[in-house]
């Protein structure tokens, strides 16, 4: 981590060094457990908004380790968010991820990923780094110990049309299958019959670190949010268990989705 970043973490351990606590009795009062409180000390986990907000409120220190972040986001153009998954996605042994509407970009060709990113809504400058930075991401899946991926996917992002883009389909498709070939990566396909389910409420991604904590990433329209507050991830953990049981299993999803990639080719 950068010079800023050791700077915020140096006043995390210092103010809770001030306050007489062990790394167990700090994370007992923000929620958090000892081994977590020493993973964002030591910078084994970046400090989340989330946790931040829980030490400047249970500790009433009128919001100053939030601004802290707030001025580290401000020293680096890649936001905050993205910022902080991206360490945890790098760090992670399993990835669950579920998408409603989206190949999961760690998946999703050049192209594709282009055509995600349509519309008018960012720069063409902008829309160039967002694509650099997700095809950078993807070669986690490359090296020498991957993480294992499990992707779930909404039958309706296979049919879903990109205007315009002739053929862009068909070969989002197969690569798509030819990523669920390997070993490391399951893609498993929630079928259009399974009518309204719980993953309708929206995306998100789950990632196992390798010590066995868990942290979540989940967004929106307007914002993108990293969760790792314990109760927040337990529901999240149920959720992914009920969309993964309406999924098809991952062999019966591979023919799905061969098939729809056949007929954008008609």
């Amino acid at each position: 981590m950068g010079t800023a970043t050791n700077y915020v973490l140096g006043e995390l351990r210092l103010f809770r060094a001030a306050l007489g606590l062990s790394q167990d009795d700090f994370g007992r009062t923000i929620g958090y457990s000892g081994s977590h409180v020493s993973s964002v000390e030591t910078g084994g986990r970046p400090p989340t908004v989330e946790y931040m907000k829980a030490v400047d409120d249970q500790h009433h220190t009128g919001g100053r380790f939030g601004r802290m972040l707030r001025e580290l986001g401000r020293l680096d153009t890649t936001p905050a968010w993205l910022r902080e998954w991206i360490e945890f996605e790098r760090e992670a042994a399993t990835l669950r991820w579920f998408e409603l509407s989206y190949v999961p970009g760690l998946l999703q060709t050049e192209r594709y990923a282009r055509a995600t990113l349509a519309g008018g809504r960012f720069s063409p400058k902008d829309v160039d780094q967002a694509i650099a930075s997700r095809l950078d991401r993807q070669a986690i899946l490359d090296r020498e110990r991957p993480p294992q991926l499990i992707a779930v996917l909404d039958e309706a992002t296979l049919r879903r049309p990109v205007l315009d883009q002739p053929g862009l389909m068909a070969e989002q498709l197969e690569h798509l299958v030819e990523q669920a070939g390997r070993e490391h990566i399951q893609v498993h396909v929630v079928p259009v019959d399974a009518g309204m389910y719980l993953g309708l409420a929206g995306q998100f991604i789950i990632a196992e670190l390798p010590d066995g904590a868990r942290v979540a990433h989940a967004d929106n329209q307007l914002t993108a949010q990293i969760v790792d507050a314990p109760a927040d991830i337990a529901k999240l953990a149920k959720t992914w268990e009920i969309v993964r049981n309406e999924a098809l299993p991952r062999r019966q999803s591979t023919e799905l989705i061969k098939e729809v990639a056949k007929s954008w080719t008609c």
